[in-house]
C-alpha cells in the first residue's frame, strides 16, 4: 500500500472509526476484523469497480439506486409522530381545528415523504454513478457522499444544515455541483499536502466534516455570486395547473429555499391543482435564475405567497414585488387581511395556551369587535371559540369598554347566562347579541343604543337599565312578565318585540315609538297604554278585530298600522268599522 493510500485510510478511519470492521466491508475484504488499511483499501477498490461496472448501463444504475433508496430512505414506520402532529398543528392554523390524521391521509403524508427523499437522493446518485464524476476517486466520491447523508433541513437562522437522523423527514441537501466539487478538490489538495491558503477553510478540512466544508463553498459561491441580495431586478414565471412539475422543482434545486414545492412529489400535487408564479432575480452570469418568491394561486385566487427569509416571509425588497404581482389577482385585499387574521389568531391562541395576558387589541381581535375574522382556507376557525372557552368573557368585555365614551362594532356573548355590573360605553352603535342570557342582574346597557340588541332568551328584566335613547330593533321575544322592565323613553326607526307578554297590565312602553311594536301574545289590550306619539305597525295577531273593538278604552291612534288574527287595519278603517258595530 503507498503512503498516500495510507494517509486517505487514516483520514476516512478518523471520521468512521468502526467502519473497517463492519458487515458491509467484511463483505467485500479479505481481511480480519483487526486489519483496518487491508480491509478499508480492499473495499474501496471493490466498491468503486462495482459501481463503474453500473455506471455503463440504465439498468444497472437503476439497480444500484433501488439498493441505496433501501438503505437510506426513511421507512414510513420511521416517520416520527411529531412530524405528523406538526402537520396537524398547520392543519389547526389554517382553520381545520384538532383533526387527527386518519388511515389514509397518514398514507398519503408517507408517500410524500418518501417519494420527495427518493427523488432527491436520485440527483446525487444519478451523478455519482455517472461518467461526470469518473475523474474523481471512489473514496472522495465515498466521503462526500456518507457526509451528505448526515445533513437534514437548512437552518437559515444559523446559517448551517441541521443534523439528519434515521427519523427526518425532509428530503436530502439539494445538489450543488460546484460547492460538491470545491469540497472533493480540497479534500484531495489537503491530503497531497498541497497549501490552503484559506485558514478558516483549512480547519475544516483537518476536521473532515464534508457537510461543514460543503455549506462553507455554498457560502462562498452565493458571496461571489452576490445572489439573495443585490439583485432584485427579476422576472415571474409561471407553472401552468396540469403541466409537468420537473422544470418548477430543478428551478429551485441548490437554493435552499425552504418551499415545500422543491419536493418533486409536493410540486407534483400542487401543480395538478394549482398555477404557481415563481419570480427569479439574476444570478451571476446575468439570467433569471434565482427565485425569490412564489405565489400559488387556486381559480384565479391567491391562496399562498412565499419569500426566503424565516418561515418563508418575504425579504423586505421582495414586497413590493409582490404586492405589485398581487395586483393581477381579484382577491388580493381578502387574501392579505385573511393571513393577517391568521397570524393575528395564531399568535393569541399560543399566547392563551401559555398563559400569556391578552392586549386590549388582541381581544378587540378575538371577539371581532372591529371586523369578522378570515382565514385563509376556511370562514371560521374553531380556535375562535376554543380560546374564547377558556376565559371570562364578562372580564374581556370589561377592558375593552374600559375608558370608551362610544363604541361602534358587533358584540357576541356567546355562552354566558348572567353578566353582572359589566358597564357599557354610554354611545353604542352596532349590534350586541346576549341571545345566550336569561337573567341579568345590574346589567347597565348604553345610555344611547343603534343597532340591534338580541335579548332572545331572556326571563327576566329584573334590573336590567336600558337605552334611553333606542334606534333599531330590540328583541324580548320570551319575557313573559313586565316585572322591572323600564324601556326606553324614545324608540325610534325599528323593531320592539314582546310577543310573549300575556297581560298588557303594568306595561310602560316608550313615550315615544316609531317602528314594530309586537305584541302578539296578549290575551287582552285591557290595561295597554300606547305611547303619546306612535308611528309604525301594532302587531297583535294573538287578538281579534272583534277583542279589540269590545275593549272599553282602545283606541287605535292616528298614525298605526294595526295587525289582528283577521285582519289589518288603519286608523281610518279601524275607527270606521268600530262605528258601525
Amino acid at each position: 500500500m503507498d503512503p498516500n493510500e495510507r494517509k486517505i485510510i487514516r483520514f476516512i478511519d478518523r471520521l468512521y472509526m468502526d467502519l473497517y470492521k463492519s458487515e458491509e466491508v467484511l463483505h467485500y475484504s479479505s481481511g480480519t476484523e483487526t486489519e483496518k488499511f487491508r480491509n478499508l483499501s480492499e473495499y474501496f477498490n471493490i466498491m468503486g469497480k462495482l459501481h463503474n461496472w453500473a455506471s455503463l448501463t440504465q439498468k444497472r444504475r437503476e439497480m444500484i439506486k433501488h439498493l441505496y433508496h433501501q438503505k437510506y430512505v426513511i421507512k414510513a414506520s420511521d416517520i416520527p409522530d411529531s412530524y405528523y402532529g406538526m402537520r396537524e398543528r398547520i392543519a389547526l392554523e389554517k382553520g381545520l381545528g384538532h383533526r387527527k390524521f386518519d388511515h389514509e391521509e397518514r398514507l398519503r403524508i408517507q408517500r410524500e415523504v418518501i417519494t420527495n427523499q427518493t427523488k432527491s437522493l436520485d440527483d446525487w446518485l444519478d451523478y455519482f454513478l455517472s461518467e461526470a464524476s469518473s475523474t474523481y476517486p471512489f473514496w472522495v466520491k465515498y466521503w462526500a457522499f456518507q457526509g451528505m447523508l448526515t445533513m437534514g433541513s437548512f437552518n437559515k437562522k444559523e446559517g448551517v444544515f441541521n443534523e439528519r437522523s434515521k427519523q427526518t423527514v425532509a428530503k436530502f441537501v439539494d445538489l450543488n455541483l460546484e460547492a460538491l466539487s470545491l469540497s472533493m478538490d480540497i479534500v484531495i489538495k489537503f491530503l497531497n499536502k498541497e497549501e490552503i491558503t484559506d485558514q478558516e477553510l483549512e480547519q475544516l478540512v483537518k476536521n473532515g466534516s464534508f457537510s461543514r466544508i460543503y455549506t462553507y463553498m455554498l457560502n462562498v459561491l452565493s458571496k461571489n455570486k452576490g445572489t439573495h441580495v443585490k439583485n432584485n431586478e427579476g422576472i415571474w414565471v409561471k407553472y401552468n395547473q396540469g403541466s409537468d412539475h420537473i422544470p418548477l422543482v430543478r428551478s429551485l434545486a441548490g437554493y435552499n429555499t425552504g418551499w415545500c414545492i422543491d419536493g418533486e412529489e409536493t410540486a407534483r400535487v400542487y401543480l395538478a391543482n394549482s398555477d404557481i408564479y415563481v419570480y427569479y432575480t439574476l444570478d451571476e452570469t446575468g439570467e433569471y435564475k434565482v427565485p425569490r418568491i412564489v405565489i400559488r394561486t387556486e381559480n384565479t385566487e391567491v391562496v399562498e405567497v412565499s419569500g426566503l427569509e424565516q418561515g418563508q416571509e418575504l425579504e423586505p425588497k421582495m414586497k413590493p414585488i409582490a404586492n405589485a404581482k398581487l395586483e393581477e389577482f381579484p382577491n388580493k385585499e381578502k387574501y392579505l387581511k385573511k393571513l393577517n387574521d391568521m397570524r393575528t389568531l395564531t399568535k393569541i391562541y399560543d399566547k392563551q395556551n401559555s398563559g400569556v395576558e391578552l392586549s386590549t387589541e388582541e381581544l378587540r381581535f378575538l371577539y371581532e369587535v372591529d371586523a369578522k375574522i378570515t382565514l385563509v382556507e376556511y370562514d371560521f376557525d374553531p380556535r375562535i371559540n376554543e380560546i374564547k372557552s377558556k376565559r371570562n368573557i364578562v372580564e374581556d368585555y370589561r377592558k375593552i369598554f374600559q375608558g370608551l365614551e362610544s363604541f361602534t362594532g358587533n358584540l357576541t356573548f356567546p355562552c354566558v347566562n348572567e353578566v353582572s355590573d359589566l358597564v357599557f360605553p354610554k354611545i353604542f352603535t352596532g349590534s350586541l347579541y346576549l341571545g345566550e342570557l336569561s337573567r341579568a342582574k345590574n346589567l347597565v346597557l348604553p345610555e344611547k343604543f343603534m343597532g340591534t340588541l338580541y335579548l332572545d332568551v331572556l326571563e327576566s328584566a329584573e334590573g336590567i337599565v336600558f337605552p334611553k335613547t333606542f334606534i333599531g330593533n330590540l328583541n324580548l321575544n320570551v319575557l313573559e312578565s313586565v316585572q322591572g322592565l323600564v324601556l326606553p323613553k324614545i324608540f325610534n326607526g325599528g323593531l320592539l318585540n314582546l310577543s310573549k307578554l300575556k297581560s298588557a297590565e303594568n306595561l310602560v312602553l316608550p313615550q315615544a315609538f316609531t317602528g314594530n311594536l309586537i305584541l302578539d301574545g296578549l290575551e287582552s289590550v285591557r290595561g295597554l297604554v300606547l305611547p303619546k306619539y306612535f308611528k309604525g305597525i301594532l302587531s297583535l295577531r294573538g287578538l281579534s278585530s272583534e277583542d279589540l273593538y269590545n275593549t272599553e278604552g282602545f283606541t287605535c291612534p292616528k298614525d298605526i298600522y294595526i295587525i289582528t288574527s283577521d285582519g289589518e287595519f288603519t286608523y281610518e278603517t279601524f275607527n270606521k268599522r268600530r262605528g258601525s258595530i
